[in-house]
């Protein structure tokens, strides 16, 4: 049994062989890895030999103790959420090294799921590692900002970002924000809205993820 930085729920392959693949999926504000794991149980038997591993974000929600924060939400402030998604970045960074450390796997047999605040931890976390990952999947999130992403991108995997056009908690807007501004830094990115869809990933965002993560992984 692995000793991670973060506590995590993991599915391991269903075939039973050694994972030849590492899907990681990072929940939302007060969410935690069991929650999202269910993503993981829908797709296990279309990516047999894939182990997927759901972390808790580093932090107790401040807003709802029996759920986890990758960061605090409580301040507007621009520079001091930064400040707070970098030591969560940190710590996502090691987990991801003790990941492919413990199954030797290569950073291309590597896949970032994010959900909301978690979408939002992947596209600032995959793009600045050095190691290319196979790609990034983000659901409901936004680039958290765009100047220090600008500054420190490192690699350029193949990215999907979903969102829900009814979304009241993240703004929709920030799909076509990031599609732009990702679009500038020369990332091949992939971006679909749901209609009469709220801050949520709806069966069809599952289906399309599940199918990018096949075309790209296997």
């Amino acid at each position: 049994m692995t000793d991670y930085i973060l506590d995590v729920t993991t599915i391991p392959p269903l075939s039973k062989n050694k994972p030849s693949q590492a899907i990681i999926l990072c929940h939302g504000f007060g969410g935690d890895g069991k929650d999202i794991s269910t993503l993981a149980i829908n797709w296990q038997r279309f990516l047999p030999d894939a182990i997927f591993l759901c972390p808790n974000a580093p932090e107790i929600c401040s807003v709802n103790e029996a759920g986890f924060q990758w960061f605090d939400l409580t301040s507007e402030k621009e520079e001091v959420i930064l400040e707070k998604s970098l030591i969560a970045e940190e710590k996502l960074k090691i987990f991801l090294d003790q990941v492919l450390e413990a199954y030797n796997l290569q950073a291309n047999k590597l896949s970032l799921i994010g959900f909301s605040q978690g979408c939002m931890m992947i596209i600032q976390t995959g793009l600045k590692i050095k190691k290319k990952i196979n790609c990034l999947i983000g659901f409901s999130g936004k680039i958290i900002n765009q100047k220090h992403l600008e500054e420190n991108i490192n690699s350029k995997p193949k990215i999907f970002l979903m969102h829900g056009e009814n979304d009241t908690i993240v703004s929709p807007t920030y799909l076509l924000e990031s599609k732009e501004y990702l679009k500038k830094q020369g990332i091949n990115i992939k971006t679909k809205m749901f209609k009469n869809c709220e801050h949520r990933i709806p069966v069809e965002g599952s289906s399309l993820a599940l199918e990018f993560l096949k075309k790209n992984l296997l």
